[in-house]
């Protein structure tokens, strides 16, 4: 099976107009939210290390043996994505041990399940054409996982079928001053 290349058409204020907006109207590249959203998990170790709180890991030693990362990588990523929202420290204490900082995603980390998961079957498709050592199955038949491309309305939606609009920019409210 071949996969059709689409590029996503940009929104026209007019139908009847067949000319895209100019792509400078659009804003600057800091207003998009792939860009501020790399700025946040741009690196290869948040990404591995959100994969494994994702898979259960909460301690700082988990996530250096299952990363096989650094322990100071581990330290800064960690600290980043806690200073991010997107994990939160909790206590946790062993018998007769000092208590210990251990990490859960939060609700802001919880919702970059579906990009890992996308990731993740890319990646079985495209660099492992074997397949990769681990799928992700739903508990309550077994059926395979995947991250799906849908509207609001529930409608599956094909890449070649998403228009491009420019939002309207806020309103700023009237300052106290004036």
């Amino acid at each position: 099976m071949t996969t059709e290349r689409h590029t996503p058409r940009p929104h026209r204020q007019d139908p009847h107009d067949r000319r895209a907006r100019p792509r400078s109207d659009w804003g600057a590249p800091t207003h998009c939210p792939i860009v501020r959203t790399l700025e946040t998990v741009g690196t290869k170790s948040a990404y591995v290390l959100l994969r494994e709180a994702f898979y259960g890991a909460t301690r700082f030693e988990e996530f250096v043996e299952r990363t096989d990362t650094s322990e100071p990588v581990v330290a800064a990523r960690l600290r980043e994505l806690t200073a991010d929202g997107l994990l939160e420290k909790f206590p946790y204490q062993e018998p007769g041990q000092r208590t210990r900082s251990g990490y859960r995603l939060t609700e802001k980390g919880s919702d970059l399940l579906p990009v890992l998961v996308a990731m993740m079957r890319w990646g079985d498709r495209w660099l492992f054409p074997d397949g990769g050592r681990v799928e992700l199955k739903h508990t309550g038949c077994g059926s395979p996982v995947h991250a799906v491309l849908q509207c609001e309305a529930g409608h599956d939606v094909a890449p070649d079928a998403i228009d491009l609009a420019v939002k309207p920019r806020p309103k700023r409210r009237p300052s106290a001053a004036a």
